[in-house]
């Protein structure tokens, strides 16, 4: 079996469009800094109240050129009904394998909708299992080197370990998820954004700025790692604390 190129980052959630609202900035600022990028989507997100399955396929075609990913897959899981077991990790590992990440983007391991918390720890499962040679032995062994989880949106207060600035990116995620017309024109809420009466882009927007401020920047998407981050030099540390 001939594999691609292997992916710098690979950003994994439950449904279309999570990807772009949770890290779409994060992945835009990697394509730029020229890491191949890619997006896998568990579910088809056919049980959504708005929209189809089809529709929703050809709005994340467009938003997935807006980012600049490189691949953009679909595993074809149940929408709502996402489960854990054997079974779906080693789908869910044969692929990590194919598509061989170095880094692994997972939703939060808390979420509002059952599909987002389950991915979570189905993500992190996999891309344990994928480096057990004896599990799906015809294909090559790869586990990720890391795993990060966006906290984009929660309530639960969990504080990021990093916040990546995407003040530059910024308008390219906004572009990404208006082309989900069919999930959020004239929409206050999506997924794991709680409204508050403002368009879901303005909510979208004060989130984003709410992350900046904590790196002193324009625009920010948060991440959390279960692992403590290494610093090699504490004086070039940056965000003053002042």
């Amino acid at each position: 079996m001939k594999l691609p190129e292997p992916i710098d980052l690979l950003a994994i959630a439950a449904h279309r469009d999570d990807v772009e609202l949770t890290c779409g900035g994060t992945l835009a600022k990697a394509a730029r800094f020229g890491q191949r990028t890619a997006i896998l989507d568990l579910t088809q997100g056919e049980m959504g109240t708005r929209g189809s399955a089809d529709v929703r396929a050809r709005e994340a075609e467009k938003a997935a050129s807006v980012i600049g990913v490189a691949i953009r897959e679909n595993l074809r899981l149940p929408d709502a009904a996402v489960m854990n077991d054997p079974a779906t990790r080693e789908q869910l590992v044969r692929a990590i394998r194919r598509l061989r990440p170095r880094v692994v983007i997972a939703p939060a391991l808390q979420g509002r909708h059952p599909d987002h918390a389950t991915s979570a720890q189905l993500i992190r499962d996999a891309c344990f299992l994928a480096g057990i040679g004896k599990l799906a032995a015809d294909v090559p062994k790869h586990r990720p080197f890391k795993v990060l989880h966006s906290l984009a949106y929660r309530q639960d207060f969990i504080r990021p370990t990093f916040v990546v600035d995407i003040t530059t990116e910024f308008s390219q995620k906004m572009q990404a998820i208006r082309c989900y017309e069919s999930q959020f024109e004239g929409e206050t809420q999506a997924g794991e954004v709680y409204p508050n009466g403002e368009p879901l882009e303005d909510v979208v927007r004060h989130y984003a700025a709410y992350y900046g401020t904590l790196i002193r920047r324009p625009y920010g998407e948060p991440f959390f790692t279960t692992e403590v981050m290494a610093v090699e030099d504490v004086v070039s540390l940056d965000v003053a604390t002042f």
